[in-house]
């Protein structure tokens, strides 16, 4: 019997065969902590009786989400985890490089084929190099730190195939709205999504990880991309036997399989104030917007920022509009501005921000008030996000939003 890729991970790190609903406990291979969470973790790690780190190698500590400090408690999380650090000798500490889904696989953290766990959703992001990653709680968190294992009910998978070359214009971004309006936000729950296609093999790795990051919008356990050279080339290795084995077996039993053609595809948004709310732009245009929101872990990287700033070439960012760009990491900073990029934005009228969270989780700059409404690029529209609960948050591709930011108003892009 064949094999998907999340059972392949799983046989490899615990040496069993398993099938979907099986209980296994898996060796961890990385574990990541946010600013937001490490004040939990580290309670929860000593009222567990744990005196030491399983291996302080293993875990990433990273300040995002409140750097800089926009609320005055905002200093305790810092102040907190540079303790733990310091007494259980952590020495993977990132206070302002970017941000942590970013920083896990830019900075070599995880590689094709580990499990890996973080105290963040959006941790299924590192499925774009082909690992099994997955967001949990401080207290599974603090009991991994002092084991170095974490129990798991193996995830039946829906297979997702895309083949075809995608129409200009359209981005990873569509994909994955798309694909989150056809599942519903519960359609793909504690469930695998393996993506495979001619359309996935020519994506980037950076194209990919918008698609995983916002897999769990579905409700997924995790997403999962086959390890190739691009994804070799992206993590700084050679690929061995095991990671290149890393592809759903054609015998291989899905629960589920989803087919696409790449020409179909259209850009889209997902509406206030539901991330399975989608609609083609085309039936979206003429809204008036007040802000546009570049960045975030969704879409903050280099090719979204440079997307962006083909669309801005010579043009202007539409009077009494606000964008705000921000990168996901220092070194995508760098990138962009050797390259010109940030250049061509902030001519165009673009407020670029420090690498971090920002406004994505309605923190550091840039949130709005009752009745106003924003088109951003990042993974989440819910009430109160981006400020009130009145605020209107349509989520899109940096093309389309881009698009958005010049006309004042959203717009397909052409």
């Amino acid at each position: 019997m064949g094999e998907t890729i999340i059972e392949k991970i799983i046989r490899h790190n615990t040496g069993k065969a398993v099938k979907p609903g099986d209980i296994v406990t898996v060796n961890v291979d990385r574990v990541m902590i946010h600013d937001i969470f490490i004040p939990f973790v580290a309670d929860k790690f000593e009222e567990m009786g744990f005196t030491k780190l399983h291996d302080p190698d293993k875990v990433v500590l990273i300040y995002d989400h409140l750097v800089p400090a926009s609320q005055q408690d905002d200093t305790r999380h810092f102040r907190t985890g540079d303790a733990f650090a310091e007494k259980y000798g952590l020495t993977h500490v990132h206070r302002s490089d970017g941000i942590c889904h970013q920083l896990m696989t830019e900075a070599g953290y995880v590689k094709p084929g580990d499990i890996a766990f973080g105290t963040d959703s959006h941790t299924t992001t590192y499925g774009c190099v082909g690992a099994f990653s997955s967001g949990i709680g401080y207290t599974e968190m603090a009991s991994i730190l002092g084991t170095g294992t974490m129990w798991i009910k193996v995830p039946e998978t829906i297979k997702v195939v895309i083949d075809g070359e995608l129409p200009e214009n359209v981005m990873s971004k569509d994909i994955i709205l798309r694909l989150i309006g056809d599942l519903r936000a519960d359609g793909a729950t504690y469930r695998a999504l393996e993506f495979a296609g001619s359309t996935i093999e020519n994506m980037t790795v950076a194209s990919r990880m918008t698609m995983a990051n916002m897999a769990i919008e579905a409700g997924a356990k995790c997403a999962l991309f086959t390890p190739d050279e691009k994804t070799a080339e992206y993590c700084e290795i050679e690929l061995n036997d095991y990671q290149k084995s890393l592809v759903g077996d054609p015998d291989a039993t899905y629960m589920r399989t989803i087919t696409y053609k790449a020409e179909d595809f259209v850009p889209v948004m997902a509406c206030p104030s539901q991330v399975d709310k989608i609609r083609n732009v085309s039936e979206l245009e003429g809204t008036e917007i007040d802000q546009v929101f570049i960045g975030s872990c969704t879409n903050g990287r280099l090719e979204d920022l440079q997307a962006a700033a083909e669309v801005l070439e010579g043009k202007k960012v539409a009077d009494f509009v606000k964008l705000i760009v921000t990168p996901a990491s220092r070194k995508i900073y760098k990138q962009a501005a050797d390259m010109g990029i940030l250049k061509t934005l902030s001519e165009a009228g673009a407020i670029i921000t420090h690498p971090g969270c920002g406004l994505c989780c309605g923190r550091t700059g840039g949130i709005l008030s009752d009745g106003e409404r924003v088109v951003a690029t990042n993974n989440r529209n819910f009430l109160g996000r981006m400020g009130t609960s009145k605020v209107e948050i349509y989520l899109a591709s940096p093309r389309t939003a881009a698009s958005c930011a010049v006309a004042g108003k959203i717009v397909s892009p052409e």
